[in-house]
């Protein structure tokens, strides 16, 4: 998608603000009236319980597909949006084996007759417009004959032959008609064409022929944003943006709709931030801790083996300020790969610990967990603080022991997965939660350790090892403070990438990596699959077991490992790591690896996060194309933590995601690479901040307006932060029906 136009570009310190304003055909839905005409028109007014009326699907095959895409109500149905309105293509400008939309008149049209009930009925009609005459068929729709009769505009779409010829596959009328279609039919007018997500059982041309027929009841959509916003920030109102996306005469109409429903989304989503901070900072009730720091300070003086980093420094005393107020800290911890962020949630526990209280950190996998638990020992040194690790596989007798300390107090700092979250577990004092990798955890199983003492909510800091640029920090963590390490401790050295796309380059990869085991150093290999895809059957193109078979071709773990043990690692200890295994084995590979006993780790991205072997040198990656900017970035985060130069093997074709980890180490700046090449919620996953990604806005080409909604959000807040005004009521609304369940609008405490 391109970059979007703001319709008013926000104010410019020392500057005016520049208006600008859409087109005038972008929203022309009165083209034609007079002044007088429009005010004397019939006042109508909205009913919204109209849009719950019930979808009858016209076919029965039809009701299942639009059950999957929850087109339930009329309401569902005119918030379903197009995935994109397409202009037409000329007849005499078609390529052979091109697919296009065509604006076309029916010259000709008759049925063909059919020898064989095998055979579908075809209805061939010879169609022109003021290039060129081809011929369109359509299959087993004999009654389009009556429909289609000469003289009639029709938008088609499908497959030029390159003879004349166009296999249609999605048609609709366009324009008005010479002659008379169907009774109750309407119209698209224009060269443009709205094309829709579909599902099995129903086409987007079903779902356009629906939309054309509720379309009065747009009449009936609620405006949600005030009139003053719209007036002042150019906007026209919610039914118009949904007209000019569904009924766009161009493309560029489509998109002025959409960025009108952005901008709401947009607003939304800032005035649901701006709440949570106004609730957090009226909240009360959190440990103070603001004693004079002893354990803490002494650790960092005697018992950490390295000097803190500048970046890690003003983390911690950013985290410590927070922690002496009664409103709860919610910081989210950015850190670049190996910058240190365990070193600054330890203090923060520690601080908690030093004051009698208790500290938790919860990860989303037990090998991170237990990695955390493993830094976490090695980094106290001597000082006694007792902690546990607790996690699905941890045994009955342990566990029942590591939860006894717990509500007693005498167990100071526990690390663990979602057990954490048990019902069953209990803290004395918890006043410290660590949140690690906080985007793999759902909003209610982040809020579960806060929700333990409500009266006093503990201290959160949420940790995330992928760099998030500052606009999708604003738009997905706005409630948020935000703190980003980017200096890379003492001694920690570059990582050489190279990209490997040939089989002579695989084989240099492998000399290279032989000669780092021969050194006496150990390397890392990763493959997206744990298990190969079956076979393929044959004929079909499909796994014979009915796999993906996109997968097919793809290096799996466990075949891999069996191939270099008698291939070009043969004679060195290989070992075995996957999501698949049991904790147990998981746990012995590791310890293999760790201990220098394995020479190699042949693993899945399971290795990802929480894996510190500094004599590891070497990490090659099967397939790298199929991995993400931020996930190939923190695999080669796993070598370069020791003395010894590392290199990084990126094995697949030269795409600009592979380029851009070759070129560049700053994680930051790859995470704005990666943002400007994939959509903000495949960066980031779902249920981020509340409620799933964006369903209109695209980061980050909805930039400026995501500035602009953030400025008026601001501006609404400070004037009604509870949305009580008349004028905001139906705001507050909208925020509910966004949120859908996942949380409810609380009043902000006194």
């Amino acid at each position: 998608m391109g970059a979007t136009t703001p319709l008013r570009q926000p104010a410019q310190p020392g500057g005016e603000t520049e208006r600008v304003r859409p087109p005038a055909r972008a929203f022309a839905s009165t083209d034609g009236l007079t002044r007088q005409e429009l005010i004397d028109a019939p006042v109508g007014w909205p009913r919204p319980s109209r849009l719950l009326t019930a979808l009858e699907p016209p076919a029965k095959k039809m009701a299942a597909g639009m059950r999957a895409l929850g087109l339930l109500t009329v309401g569902d149905l005119l918030e379903h949006l197009p995935s994109d309105s397409r202009e037409a293509r000329t007849v005499g400008a078609l390529r052979a084996g091109e697919q296009a939309t065509v604006a076309v008149q029916v010259r000709t049209i008759s049925a063909r007759s059919v020898r064989s009930r095998r055979m579908r009925p075809l209805v061939e009609a010879t169609v022109f417009d003021a290039t060129a005459t081809m011929r369109a068929t359509f299959f087993n729709q004999p009654w389009l004959v009556e429909r289609y009769p000469p003289g009639t505009r029709l938008m088609l779409h499908g497959k030029a032959d390159g003879r004349g010829g166009f296999g249609v596959s999605h048609h609709a009328l366009a324009g008005e008609a010479d002659g008379a279609g169907e009774p109750g039919d309407e119209r698209i007018e224009g060269d443009a064409v709205a094309h829709y997500p579909a599902a099995e059982g129903v086409t987007s041309t079903q779902i356009l022929t629906l939309v054309r027929g509720a379309r009065r009841a747009l009449a009936d959509v609620v405006e949600a944003l005030p009139a003053a916003a719209r007036v002042a920030d150019g906007l026209p109102d919610r039914p118009t943006a949904l007209a000019a996306m569904h009924f766009a005469r161009a493309p560029q109409e489509a998109e002025a709709g959409r960025q009108r429903l952005a901008y709401e989304e947009l607003l939304l989503t800032q005035l649901l931030f701006l709440r949570r901070r106004a609730i957090r900072a009226a909240r009360t009730g959190a440990h103070v801790l603001d004693q004079q720091a002893t354990l803490s300070e002494r650790w960092l003086r005697e018992c950490l083996p390295f000097a803190l980093t500048g970046d890690q420094r003003a983390a911690i005393d950013a985290i410590s300020e927070d922690l002496t107020r009664e409103a709860a800290m919610q910081r989210l911890l950015m850190g670049e790969v190996g910058s240190g962020k365990t070193v600054v949630a330890l203090h923060a526990m520690l601080r908690a610990v030093e004051h009698g209280r208790q500290a938790a950190l919860m990860a989303p996998t037990e090998t991170l967990a237990e990695q955390h638990f493993a830094t976490i020992q090695r980094l106290l040194g001597a000082e006694s603080v007792t902690a546990a690790l607790l996690s699905g596989s941890t045994p009955a007798r342990r566990r029942a022991d590591t939860l006894a300390k717990l509500s007693s107090g005498e167990l100071s700092l526990i690390v663990g997965t979602h057990a954490l979250i048990e019902p069953d577990v209990e803290f004395r004092e918890l006043a410290v939660v660590v949140i690690d990798e906080q985007h793999r955890f759902g909003v209610r199983q982040r809020a579960a350790l806060e929700e333990r003492e409500p009266a006093h909510p503990p201290h959160t800091l949420h940790m995330t090892a992928t760099p998030i640029p500052r606009t999708l920090a604003l738009a997905r963590y706005g409630d948020l403070d935000t703190t980003a390490l980017h200096e890379l401790p003492q001694g920690r050295q570059p990582v050489d990438t190279r990209l490997v796309s040939g089989e002579s380059e695989r084989a240099s990869a492998y000399e290279h990596l032989r000669a780092q085991l021969k050194a006496g150093r150990q390397a890392f290999v990763v493959c997206p699959l744990i298990e190969e895809p079956e076979p393929l059957a044959a004929g079909d193109g499909t796994p014979a077991g009915g796999g993906d078979a996109s997968r097919v071709g793809l290096r799996a773990a466990t075949a891999e490992l069996a191939r270099l043990r008698d291939g070009e690692l043969k004679g060195f200890e290989l070992a075995l790591l996957h999501g698949g295994m049991r904790p147990r084995e998981k746990q012995e590979a590791m310890a293999a690896f760790a201990s220098g006993s394995a020479d190699v780790l042949v693993a899945t991205t399971v290795i990802e996060v929480g894996i510190d072997v500094p004599n590891a040198t070497v990490m090659l990656i099967e397939n790298a194309e199929r991995f993400g900017i931020s996930q190939l970035h923190q695999l080669r985060g796993r070598v370069g933590r020791g003395e010894h130069r590392s290199s990084c093997f990126l094995v697949g074709p030269p795409t600009p995601r592979l380029r851009a980890l070759a070129e560049h180490t700053d994680g930051f700046r790859l995470a704005e690479i990666d943002l400007e090449l994939r959509s903000e919620g495949e960066l980031t996953g779902t249920r981020q901040s509340g409620f799933g990604h964006f369903r209109v806005a695209c980061m980050p080409d909805d930039t400026p307006l995501l500035e602009l909604a953030r400025e008026r959000a601001q501006a609404i807040f400070a004037a009604d932060p509870e949305l009580r005004s008349p004028e905001h009521a139906l705001l507050a609304t909208a925020l509910e029906q966004m949120l859908g369940g996942e949380e409810s609008l609380q009043p902000i405490p006194a």
